[in-house]
């Protein structure tokens, strides 16, 4: 391999993501191999790849990588994310990491990188160093070089995700599950064969050309196959995946798609009815509905900036039950305080088994309690500017009860609240918008702010 300097224009804030083989390819993978053993100086580390046509090169070019850094690699093939996690942790190895582009287009691949108890190495830890060394070939010589071998993983893996609920307090529900041909076909199946459930299964074969397109259920486009199997199956709730079933995305039994921001609560309340007196952490975009269900359960709030490896952080340091941010990600501490896209629908069934209620029923109260804007974006020129001309509006005429700037700028009023924050890498804002059971108030702010917002649009 080359030992010349070479773009890591792939490189982002959490992970590495790019299009193949333009900005990831086989001698990138090589490199980040070197670069990981060189930086971690790991023994063992666990390798996994997703179902895209990519996936299996660049995981052999790593694997080849990190093995002549002196590394051993548990190969574990064909998984998700969370499998890599899981391996990581559970076998206390030195690192872990996950070739996948998750719901990105299919020209794209890209890495997720841990080291040991899974923790994440991102932009604030090790991936600008590795980064440096990928991008320059400077490797220090390696005596022996190691080896890569197959590793057996799932049994423990499925006995660890059924450790979550009580087998005997279910239910036979019968439920849609549409893997979106990415990699939960899998562990759909042998899930299938311990639990009660009756399972319609969707795209469940593992296709990296996703014939049906990109699994990314976030977009409302890619929600009507899920739902409209619902409806025709008489199902009690429907779920779908993204390509590496790190998020888990839930339909009731109507077809109606459920906010993330409202599973968040239904978590935290699942887990603190055997564990009260819990930490539960939670992103600040939309909050009312989770504090509120935390407090009602006997647990407490706490707010951490959104992103992974902020919620992993403030939940280490609080030895967190549980984590949820309202766009489908969710934290578990006996998770080594990671993402999981399984866990999740088992404590929610399981929730709706304890509780004799429809999953709709879960959710009708809450969002009527606390209805929302949804997250909605917008591109603009200025998103400082943006922002600070929304503030200079909203707090013209009223202190707001609460100005916070954990992530963005969050004011609450005494019946509505919003967050806008600003995009990491584009001229983008996010905006949020939350009130106290009244609809149209929610509503009439939510057009205000998108209104001042309008000026100074792209």
């Amino acid at each position: 391999m080359s030992a010349k300097t070479i773009s890591t224009s792939c490189f982002k804030a959490y992970d590495i993501r790019g299009r193949v083989p333009d900005e990831l390819n086989e001698e990138l993978a090589w490199r980040l191999g070197r670069a990981y053993a060189a930086y971690i100086k790991p023994q063992r580390v666990a390798v996994g790849e997703d179902i895209r046509p990519s996936s299996r090169a660049l995981a052999q070019a790593l694997a080849r990588g990190l093995n002549e850094g002196g590394v051993e690699v548990l190969e574990l093939g064909l998984c998700g994310t969370e499998e890599v996690y899981f391996a990581t942790f559970n076998y206390q190895l030195d690192g872990g990491i996950m070739v996948t582009a998750s719901h990105n287009p299919g020209d794209y691949n890209g890495m997720k990188l841990v080291r040991r108890e899974s923790r994440p190495l991102s932009g604030d830890f090790g991936l600008p160093q590795i980064e440096e060394l990928v991008r320059n070939g400077d490797f220090p010589a390696v005596g022996t070089p190691a080896l890569s071998r197959p590793f057996s993983f799932r049994d423990d893996y499925i006995e660890h995700l059924l450790g979550y609920i009580d087998v005997e307090r279910l239910k036979p529900y019968k439920i849609v599950v549409n893997a979106g041909n990415g990699c939960a076909g899998p562990v759909l199946d042998l899930l299938e064969k311990r639990l009660p459930y009756s399972m319609i299964k969707l795209l469940n074969q593992p296709d990296g050309t996703f014939p049906e397109g990109i699994p990314n259920p976030l977009l409302p486009e890619n929600r009507a196959l899920t739902s409209r199997a619902v409806v025709e199956n008489q199902a009690a709730a429907g779920l779908a995946w993204d390509g590496d079933f790190d998020r888990c995305f839930f339909f009731d039994e109507t077809g109606r798609f459920i906010e993330g921001y409202y599973i968040v609560g239904l978590l935290a309340e699942s887990l603190l009815l055997d564990n009260p007196g819990s930490a539960i952490v939670h992103d600040p975009r939309l909050l009312w509905n989770t504090v509120a269900l935390v407090a009602e359960n006997g647990g407490y709030a706490h707010l951490s900036k959104t992103g992974h490896a902020f919620i992993k952080d403030k939940m280490r340091s609080l030895d967190a039950l549980y984590g949820g941010e309202m766009s489908a990600h969710h934290y578990f501490r006996d998770f080594s305080y990671c993402d999981s896209g399984m866990i999740p629908w088992l404590l929610v069934l399981e929730l709706m088994a304890r509780r004799g209620k429809k999953l709709s029923e879960l959710v009708d109260e809450r969002m009527r309690y606390f209805p929302v804007s949804g997250e909605i974006n917008r591109r603009i020129a200025d998103p400082k500017a943006a922002i600070a001309e929304v503030e200079a509006c909203f707090t013209a005429n009223e202190k707001p009860l609460k100005r916070d700037l954990t992530d963005g700028l969050s004011l609450e009023f005494a019946d509505w609240r919003f967050n806008l924050r600003s995009s990491n890498t584009e001229p983008l804002v996010r905006l949020n918008v939350e009130s106290r059971g009244d609809v149209a108030l929610m509503e009439i702010k939510t057009a205000a702010i998108l209104d001042l917002l309008e000026k100074f649009s792209l």
